[in-house]
C-alpha cells in the first residue's frame, strides 16, 4: 500500500476523522486505522497485525491524505 502522509498540526487533529489512517511516523510503522474517538481519545487497529488500542490523539503527527493506493 503507497500511503503519503499530511503532518498534524493542532487543526489537523481536529480533522482525524474515524476511518482515517494515522501514524507517529511518516512512512513509518505501526500505522492505524482510528475507529473510534470520544473525548481527545481514539481506538485504533494496527493495520499490519489487527491488533486493538486506545490512544491519546495527539500521540499521532501524521494522517494519511486522501490518495491512498
Amino acid at each position: 500500500m503507497r500511503v503519503d502522509w499530511v503532518l498534524l498540526d493542532e487543526a489537523g487533529l481536529r480533522s482525524v476523522r474515524v476511518g482515517d489512517l494515522v501514524s507517529a511516523e511518516a512512512g513509518g510503522m505501526p500505522t492505524y486505522r482510528v475507529m473510534s474517538m470520544k473525548d481527545g481519545r481514539a481506538w485504533l487497529r494496527d493495520i499490519q497485525s489487527a491488533a486493538d488500542r486506545i490512544s491519546p490523539l495527539g500521540c499521532f503527527h501524521w494522517k494519511a491524505s486522501a490518495g491512498v493506493d
